[in-house]
């Protein structure tokens, strides 16, 4: 695998001239007199044509998108919906579907998940949406399978909404960015770069799609080189795999923290739209005669090992022939990173796990949108054919991604032969890949064809003193390891026979159980509330002056939004906001929450017309010191309120409440060296936060302290990129400056009025 240091050129698909002083004569042998500009070349990417298409403004640098279809599942549409009706809602302008995949179980809780689902039903009636009810299709897979359509763009308020190998650029992004879409508003970014993914050769027997995709995000992440970019998979390798393998490639691009992913569509593609009674939607997709990339990654695909994810992230890659050779260094390097990870709260070890120099695995899953897939389930079914899991504590869950894919699997004995060989098998569900569902034991590791291995995502709980772990697989090592009864085996090493069996779409299945209204809306329907659906409370507008507490600071090198607000079993508030936000940072800084509910009753003193001192006592004397500087402020122009500083934080989840939380327990602000991803950024912004950059080094200020930023109001109006901020301290003010970021007007105008709703109301 090749990252080439500067941007490329594409000739006809697969001519590369690199972007150094030698490719204007290169090109002209090549092309003539006839050699196009940088920018001219820039435009006849896949990306740049599908973009261009869904553009409302006349600026092509500033882009306002309007997607053609939404979908969200069953811890995010509740909040979306909503926000909406807060601003307006009467109908959904563009058709948007309601899976039910992450709340299925409907047993934590009591009520509360399947309460969501009536009102996911009752709001598809009333607004004009699609409803796919508990167990028949993880979210990505219906997409897949039901919406997907060449040329065009989906929006999905699920990090994983990737569909570029069916020709579809998706985006996922917090709930938010959904609601605009709602009240026919615009995704507005600035023109991405685009990274050609230059595939050739084909992959070994016994190498899957988890193989290739964590080979690139072992190689993209840390150095961000894809980072908010459009991954475009282009080159004569595409055409070498299947439909299947290229969906599993494409749902893990999320890893990488680009923006967005498009593949180059064919022959193959056109076959799965008809396979699904869809083949009007397929649209054949290249890059244009002379196409420019802003960089390039080269990759051999016939130069790919089966691969191991270890804990705590996806870029934590090696391949399993290199693992096994260097066990016990990969294993103690891993207990050494999870010191940081798990700030040594517990006890975690790896390296007990070798038996006889091989290392033995509790678990193996192979589940949801990039597990779950038709070709993946039947590879693991002709691998592990006529052997057994064995008796002891190694367990084989599966679950197919939808039902239609699980009626095939029943149908061409492929579930049979799981099952026979003790593996049990599930019906669609997101569980595993958040904390939902099959949770190892205490120190247990499992192996995973899932999309991620952060910590405690698995639903092990660090605060209670448990761990275990995952490490991301491909299906078919999964099941070559579950077949040598739990030894950690990559599927090159057993000589298998594939049957390569054909899939059979049966659309019955969704014509008989989900809700589609076909866009048409029924204002009379009345929408089912269960107890736990609660509004959002009122958001403050930005004040003039604003004191902010710092009540947490991670210095990780990274935060995931599952360590902002916990996956698992926290789900089932997602619909309450204030019961959600008791779990903030609970994984990571468990006294988070009390801290801010401190200072929100300073706030909330103030717009009750009380001194906001006898609320918040210590704010006294932090309040005497600033007016020796600043003689005016006080109550009347002054917003208290909390703020965290965290090295890199919201990799991983579009889950808007990693910032909503936050929020609605009285925070302003995040400061941040760099900001892990654009939707967790823009969750900030929505919300009403916010989202400060301080320079990489000794901060000014630590947890528990107090800062001042006069006249904030002011910079944000005036499009300010330096605030000027007061360390509060001793009797001093000690001046430092926070930077901001690019906003749009919109943007601007939200923070201002102190969050999305507030902006859409007024």
């Amino acid at each position: 695998m090749e990252l080439l240091k500067t941007g490329a050129y594409l000739i006809d698909g697969t001519e590369i001239i690199e972007d150094t002083a030698e490719a204007p004569a290169r090109l002209a042998a090549l092309l003539g007199p006839e050699v196009p500009a940088r920018e001219e070349a820039a435009r006849e990417t896949i990306a740049y044509g599908i973009l261009e298409a869904h553009n409302t403004s006349d600026n092509m640098e500033k882009l306002k998108i309007r997607f053609d279809k939404l979908t969200s599942h069953d811890i995010t549409y509740v909040g979306i919906i909503q926000t909406a009706r807060a601003s307006g809602l009467t109908r959904f302008p563009m058709p948007y579907v309601l899976t039910n995949c992450h709340n299925s179980l409907c047993a934590v809780g009591g009520t509360i998940n399947e309460d969501d689902h009536m009102f996911g039903l009752t709001c598809a009636k009333k607004y004009g949406g699609i409803y796919v009810p508990p167990h028949q299709a993880v979210i990505h897979q219906f997409a897949r399978e039901m919406l997907a359509c060449g040329g065009g763009m989906i929006l999905g308020s699920d990090s994983h909404t990737r569909y570029g190998a069916l020709g579809t650029m998706a985006m996922g992004e917090g709930g938010p960015e959904l609601v605009k879409q709602l009240l026919n508003q615009t995704y507005d970014i600035n023109m991405p770069g685009v990274i050609a993914i230059y595939l050739e050769g084909e992959p070994i027997k016994g190498v899957g799609p988890q193989d290739v995709a964590l080979a690139i995000i072992g190689a993209v992440f840390k150095n961000g080189y894809v980072n908010n970019k459009v991954m475009e998979f282009v080159g004569p390798g595409v055409k070498n795999l299947s439909a299947d393998f290229r969906i599993g490639v494409d749902v893990m691009t999320t890893e990488t923290t680009c923006l967005s992913s498009i593949w180059q569509t064919d022959e193959t593609i056109r076959e799965f739209y008809e396979i699904h009674g869809r083949v009007g939607d397929y649209k054949e997709l290249k890059p244009g005669h002379v196409a420019y990339y802003d960089g390039m990654v080269k990759i051999d695909l016939g130069q790919i090992r089966p691969m191991i994810a270890m804990p705590f992230h996806p870029s934590n890659t090696y391949t399993i022939e290199d693992m096994n050779k260097n066990l016990m260094d990969v294993l103690h390097d891993c207990e050494q990173k999870a010191l940081v990870s798990l700030d040594g709260q517990v006890d975690y070890k790896l390296t007990d796990k070798v038996h006889d120099g091989k290392l033995y695995v509790d678990q193996g899953i192979i589940a949801g949108c990039a597990g779950g897939g038709f070709e993946n389930l039947v590879a693991a079914a002709d691998i592990i054919k006529g052997h057994s899991i064995g008796a002891d504590a190694f367990t084989l869950s599966v679950y197919p991604a939808s039902t239609p894919i699980f009626m095939e699997l029943v149908r061409n004995g492929a579930a049979a032969d799981l099952m026979a060989s003790g593996a049990i098998v599930k019906t669609a569900f997101c569980g595993p890949c958040f904390g939902a569902g099959d949770t190892p034991a205490n120190n247990g590791l499992s192996i995973r064809h899932s999309t991620r291995n952060f910590p405690n995502r698995e639903g092990s709980k660090l605060q209670n003193g448990q761990i275990s772990s995952v490490a991301l697989m491909d299906a078919r090592s999964i099941a070559a390891t579950a077949a040598n009864k739990g030894f950690l085996t990559p599927a090159t090493d057993l000589d298998v026979q594939y049957s390569g069996k054909k899939y059979h779409f049966d659309a019955e299945i969704y014509k008989n159980r989900v809700f589609d209204s076909k866009g048409v809306a029924d204002p009379d329907v009345e929408i089912q509330f269960g107890p736990n659906i609660k509004d959002w409370p009122k958001m403050s507008p930005l004040p003039e002056n604003m004191i902010l507490k710092v009540v947490s600071e991670i210095h990780d090198p990274v935060t995931t939004t599952d360590e902002l607000i916990p996956s698992g079993e926290t789900s089932s508030y997602r619909s309450n906001p204030l019961g959600l936000a008791e779990f903030t940072l609970s994984r990571k800084d468990p006294a988070y929450v009390g801290r801010a509910k401190e200072v929100r009753a300073a706030q909330q003193a103030i717009e009750a017309g009380s001194p906001s001192v006898d609320a918040l006592p210590e704010l006294a004397p932090v309040a005497e010191t600033i007016r020796k500087s600043f003689p005016d402020m006080s109550d009347a122009n002054t917003g208290v309120g909390s703020t965290i500083f965290a090295v890199k934080p919201g990799d991983g989840s579009a889950r808007e409440q990693a910032a909503s939380c936050q929020k609605v327990l009285g925070g302003w602000a995040n400061i941040a060296n760099e900001y892990a991803t654009k939707r967790y950024r823009s969750n900030l912004i929505n919300w009403g936060m916010l989202p400060f950059l301080i320079e990489e080094g000794d901060l000014p200020f630590a947890n528990g302290d107090y800062l001042y930023l006069p006249d904030v109001k002011k910079a944000v109006t005036e499009k300010a990129s330096d605030f000027q901020a007061y360390l509060v301290k001793d009797g001093q003010l000690k001046p430092f400056t926070l930077h901001m970021g690019e906003l749009t007007d919109d943007e601007r105008e939200i923070i201002l009025k102190g969050c999305l709703i507030n902006y859409n109301r007024q």
